[in-house]
């Protein structure tokens, strides 16, 4: 198996990134998703008026998803991980240091969260590191992923048989999908060099800022 991680610089293309992949054949339980949610897109999504594209779930009946906010309540939204019909319907947000308020879903999230619940806090970044790298990412190029959440970005990974890496490669970049080698140049010639636990999360204006910087 491979692994193929691409970074979005909204939750937009992510979503819609998703939806493709699904539509392609991709199992939902090869799928995963760790978005950040400074701007609390996420809080109050409609699934019937959602106009992403992609299964935003419904669970409790009123078109709003259940979310578990902070990772002492890691395992409850480990639990949620991959519920209901499509990979996005088990959308649950977490609190984590160095990152900022995250809404993930799948292996990778599930992964993280497994190492941070009931841990410090610190731990729960550490987790999200150490599933990319058990994933099969560098250090250097998991580093650059976990800033990338942290600078506004989300994440889209997929498990996938190393003869269907060109293909899924191809359906991910369709929705102006980034690499770990070229977001993180671009990190690197503004100072950058490795993703800092310690570090204050974004504020929703230093992600407008950031994000204004590659369109």
């Amino acid at each position: 198996m491979a692994t193929v991680t691409r970074l979005y610089d909204t939750h937009t293309q992510a979503l819609n990134a998703v939806s493709d992949l699904e539509a392609a054949g991709v199992r939902a339980d090869d799928i995963s998703i760790v978005s950040n949610n400074t701007d609390n897109w996420h809080a109050g999504h409609k699934h019937k008026s959602d106009s992403h594209s992609g299964p935003l779930g419904d669970r409790n009946g009123d078109g709003e998803n259940d979310v578990a906010d902070g990772a002492g309540k890691g395992a409850a939204t480990g639990g949620m991980l991959g519920a209901g019909a499509g990979l996005l319907a088990g959308l649950g947000m977490l609190a984590i240091p160095g990152l900022g308020p995250v809404v993930a879903a799948g292996w990778l999230a599930s992964t993280a969260v497994g190492a941070a619940a009931g841990a410090a806090a610190g731990g729960a970044t550490g987790g999200l590191l150490g599933a990319l790298k058990e994933a099969g990412h560098s250090d250097e190029d998991a580093n650059v992923y976990a800033e990338g959440v942290r600078r506004g970005g989300t994440l889209v990974s997929v498990k996938i048989s190393g003869d269907d890496e060109a293909r899924i490669e191809s359906l991910m970049d369709g929705r102006q999908g980034f690499d770990a080698a070229t977001r993180g140049q671009a990190y690197r010639e503004s100072g950058w060099s490795a993703f800092d636990v310690e570090a204050k999360p974004y504020t929703s204006e230093d992600i407008s800022r950031e994000r204004s910087l590659y369109r």
